[in-house]
C-alpha cells in the first residue's frame, strides 16, 4: 500500500473514532482531554486497519469461491481512487450524522469496491458484492464486539474517571 493510500486509511479510521466518541464525550462532560486523545489515537488505528483489511477479506473470500485462482492477478487492495470515497463517507458521517445515512455511505463505498473486485477475480458482479459484503458485515461486527468487550472489562474492573 502506498503511504497515500495509508494516510486517507488513517484519515478516515481518525474521523470514524472521533464520530463514535462526541456522542460520549458530549454525555460526559468531564471527560478530559489527556484521556481523550489516546482514545481518539487508538480508535482511529483501528478503523483505519479496519478499512484496510476490508478488500483484502473480500478478496481472500472470493478466492474461496474459485475453483482455481486467477493466474498473475495480484491481491485485491486499496487504491487511491478507491480510498478517497471511503475517506469522504467517514468525513460526511462525522459528527455522527445517523446510524443509517453512515451504513447507506459505506454501502455506497462497498459498491465501488465490487467491479474492481468482479474484473480481478472474474467472479460475477452479485458474487463480488457478496464477498465485500460478508468482509464488510463481519469486519464490523468483530470490532464492535471487541467494543463491548472492552466496555465490559473496562466496567468489571472499576476504570473510574479521577475526579476533578
Amino acid at each position: 500500500m502506498s503511504p497515500l493510500v495509508l494516510t486517507l486509511l488513517l484519515l478516515g479510521g481518525l474521523s470514524e473514532a472521533a464520530g463514535r466518541l462526541l456522542p460520549l464525550i458530549a454525555r460526559r462532560p468531564r471527560t478530559s482531554r489527556p484521556q481523550l486523545i489516546p482514545l481518539v489515537l487508538i480508535g482511529a488505528v483501528v478503523e483505519g486497519a479496519v478499512f484496510g483489511l476490508w478488500p483484502l477479506i473480500a478478496w481472500t473470500l472470493a478466492g474461496l469461491m474459485l475453483t482455481e485462482p486467477p493466474p498473475g492477478v495480484a491481491a485485491f487492495t486499496w487504491t487511491p481512487d478507491k480510498a478517497v470515497p471511503l475517506l469522504l463517507a467517514a468525513i460526511l458521517a462525522f459528527p455522527l450524522l445517523g446510524p443509517l445515512l453512515h451504513m447507506l455511505l459505506l454501502v455506497a463505498v462497498g459498491a465501488g469496491l465490487v467491479a474492481p473486485l468482479a474484473a480481478a477475480t472474474g467472479l460475477g458482479w452479485w458474487a463480488a458484492a457478496g464477498c465485500v459484503a460478508v468482509a464488510g458485515l463481519g469486519l464490523g461486527l468483530a470490532v464492535e464486539v471487541v467494543r463491548r468487550l472492552v466496555v465490559q472489562v473496562g466496567a468489571l474492573t472499576g476504570v473510574r474517571e479521577p475526579a476533578a
